[in-house]
């Protein structure tokens, strides 16, 4: 089962707008952002903590999606 990671994303022209990715675990996340976006450098990829969105997401592993308008944030620590 894939679970939701955000990735922060720095392209020529700057950081890309939040990207989300479908996979099992970080490092399988890390690959599918690096794989879609071969000339960018992959500067995070984190699981969201709380981060709520309305939008796609997608559903299966190596959905790799970018959020226009949506900035990276690093995600709260959680209190256990």
């Amino acid at each position: 089962m894939s679970k939701l990671f955000i990735a922060r994303v720095r392209g020529a022209a700057g950081e890309r707008p939040l990207v989300t990715v479908r996979a099992a675990a970080e490092g399988e996340a890390r690959l599918f952002v690096e794989a879609a976006y071969p000339e960018d450098e992959v500067l995070e990829v984190a699981e969201p903590g709380e981060w709520v969105s309305d939008a796609d997401t997608g559903t299966r592993s190596g959905d790799v999606r970018e959020h226009a308008g949506v900035t990276w944030q690093a995600p709260a620590a959680r209190a256990d």
